[in-house]
Order: structure tokens, then C-alpha cells, then sequence
């Protein structure tokens, strides 16, 4: 239940895919909140995510880094929930450069952390993903449940993975009031066009091939990131303290290789414009989220098929070409590093 009175929203991150979607989100429905949003804004943050709202007088951006000890500790005064986005995020990158998820993911969240048991939050709401938890076995029947060990195996799952015991310890050792949520891959509007699906939707608009890691046939769980928005409200509102829930998007698997070629379907693009091009190193075969947590005890599910939420991406991406095409033109390096340099 959402207290009588307002309440004042830190969001870091605030200008990325999730975090802008969360804040839109929020300030629709309780619009006498207060939300600041704490944002570097590196490669995957823009303000453009937010430019509808930036002039509302209960929203603030504060432009910094979590690492700043000083800023982080000034922007949580009077804070009431933190809700903790900000991170580095992309596992391809991680495996470039892994001591800036290192930084931001592991020394950032302890930076907060601190500013939180200083200023004495009533919660700190920490993101984390899936892949904490390693890999499935394709074929298998398994999925990860808040019991899952820990067994990250990418830099970036390993940085992660850091910072979900940090969190977990400060609420051991300062008693300072937590949750977590460990999602599975997000999709949706203003999702940065490296990830998998606005990649292919944008390289369908734009008539280039679609690249697929290796057979295609990893499996993941796909969570529409309106649904996963809910999840974060519906925990951080109830009385579900220092616990962790995990949040996934569907009910049956879903491979890759299926994913774009609905895409594809739905696009009119005939399926010889996938180019299947090098796996990445490592790369985990199969991601499955057991959800049954959350639902049992808040009542939260997926509002969306995988089917009703993709088309709802493909729309928003071509509705909002002005969006993305910078974004991807600013970033047409790596994109040929990673992808067309690896076939």
C-alpha cells in the first residue's frame, strides 16, 4: 500500500531503459511523489528518455556518478526508498572492459549503500539480474528460484553478484531495510539498440541482416519491462523487508532463434536476413526464471505475452526512428566490432 502522504524517490539510473520506464511509470500513478534521478549518463543513458517529464516540479535530475561519495551522500537527504538501477549492464562489454563494471556495479552500490544507512531510508531497493545465478542445461527442466546458488559467469554477473551480497550484508550488519529483485532480460521501449531485440527490429527497419550468436538456440525468459516496472512498485510498496524476489517474463521457453524470427515474421522480412556470426566467449545457454514467489505472495504477473509485448516494441520502435537512430549511428564501432567483424 502506498502511504497516505508523499514520499521522495531516489532512482539511479534513472535515464537508462529500466530506470527511465520505472520513473514514468511511477510518477503516472502517484503523481504527488517526489523522484530525483541520479544519472551519469554514459553510453546507454539519455535524457531524452525522460524529456516529456523533465520539467515537471516533483521530478529532478541530478547529473553525477554513484562512485561520488560527496554527491551520492547529498542527493539521498530526505530521501525515503532508493531504488537502485544504476549499472553497467551489457555482458559483451563487460567481457571488453571489465574493470568499469567493477567500479559502477560493485563500489557504486557500497557508495549508496553507506549514503543510505547515513541518511536512514526507509528502503533500499536493489535491481539485479538473473544471471547471478550461472547457467541452466538445455533440455532440462529447471529454472532459478530465490534459492538458486551463485554461480555468475561473465564479469558483468560476477560484478553483479558482488553487489547483491553487499546489499544483503549492510542489511545484516547496519540493519538498514532492503529488497531485491533478480530479473530476467528486459525488453520494450527505449531499450538501447545493442540488446538483442532493438537491434533486430532497428536492422530489419533499416533492411540489414539480423545477427544471431552462434545457433541462436539459447534460451531466455523474456520480461516486457512495463511488467517488470509493476514488480518493483509491488515490492518496494509492501511490507516485504530484507528479502529478494526473483521476476520473470513468461511461462514457456523461448529460444533466440524463434524470438527474431517472429520479429522477422512480423516485420515482413524474409528469413535469409539472419547472419549467424562467432558466439560470444562464455555464453550462457539457457536463462529460466521461476516467478512463483512473487506471485504467491504480492500477487504479481506478467501482464503480457512474449507475442503481445514484442509487437508493442516493434510499434514504439517504428514510431520513435528520431530515438534511436542517433544512439546507433554514435555507436556504429562498436556495433561493427562486435558484430560484423565476428562472422
Amino acid at each position: 500500500m502506498h502511504p497516505q502522504h508523499s514520499i521522495t524517490l531516489l532512482v539511479t539510473g534513472g535515464a537508462g531503459f529500466i530506470g527511465s520506464n520505472f520513473i514514468h511509470h511511477w510518477l503516472a500513478k502517484y503523481p504527488d511523489d517526489k523522484v530525483r534521478n541520479l544519472d551519469a549518463l554514459t553510453y546507454a543513458g539519455t535524457l531524452e528518455n525522460l524529456r516529456d517529464i523533465e520539467s515537471l516540479p516533483n521530478y529532478a535530475f541530478l547529473h553525477g556518478s554513484i562512485t561520488d561519495k560527496a554527491f551520492v551522500r547529498s542527493a539521498m537527504v530526505g530521501v525515503d526508498y532508493v531504488v537502485h538501477f544504476a549499472a553497467e549492464s551489457h555482458v559483451d562489454r563487460s567481457i571488453l572492459n571489465p574493470q568499469v563494471f567493477l567500479e559502477t556495479n560493485i563500489i557504486g552500490t557500497q557508495v549508496l549503500l553507506d549514503a543510505a544507512v547515513a541518511n536512514k531510508v526507509k528502503r533500499f531497493h536493489h535491481i539485479s539480474t538473473d544471471e547471478v545465478f550461472g547457467a541452466l542445461e538445455l533440455g532440462q527442466n529447471k529454472k532459478f528460484t530465490e534459492k538458486s546458488p551463485y554461480d555468475p559467469r561473465s564479469p558483468y554477473a560476477a560484478s553483479k553478484a558482488g553487489s547483491d551480497h553487499l546489499v544483503r550484508a549492510y542489511g545484516e550488519t547496519y540493519g538498514l531495510p532492503y529488497s531485491i529483485s533478480n530479473c530476467s532480460n528486459n525488453y520494450g521501449p527505449n531499450q538501447f539498440p545493442e540488446k538483442l531485440f532493438g537491434l533486430a527490429i532497428t536492422n530489419c527497419i533499416d533492411g540489414e541482416k539480423v545477427p544471431v550468436y552462434g545457433d541462436g538456440l539459447q534460451v531466455r525468459d523474456w520480461l516486457y519491462v512495463f511488467d517488470h516496472c509493476r514488480a518493483i512498485e509491488d515490492i518496494i510498496l509492501s511490507d516485504q523487508l530484507n528479502t529478494t524476489f526473483l521476476v520473470g517474463g513468461e511461462t514457456e521457453e523461448t529460444t533466440n532463434l524463434a524470438v527474431i524470427k517472429y520479429i522477422l515474421k512480423a516485420m515482413n522480412i524474409p528469413e535469409s536476413n539472419i547472419e549467424y556470426i562467432a558466439d560470444r566467449p562464455g555464453h550462457d545457454r539457457k536463462y529460466s526464471v521461476d516467478w512463483s514467489h512473487i506471485n504467491q505472495t504480492l500477487g504479481w504477473k506478467p501482464s503480457v505475452t512474449l507475442q503481445e509485448g514484442l509487437d508493442k516494441t516493434i510499434q514504439w520502435y517504428r514510431d520513435n526512428e528520431a530515438w534511436w537512430r542517433p544512439l546507433k549511428e554514435q555507436n556504429q564501432a562498436y556495433f561493427k566490432a562486435q558484430y560484423q567483424d565476428r562472422k
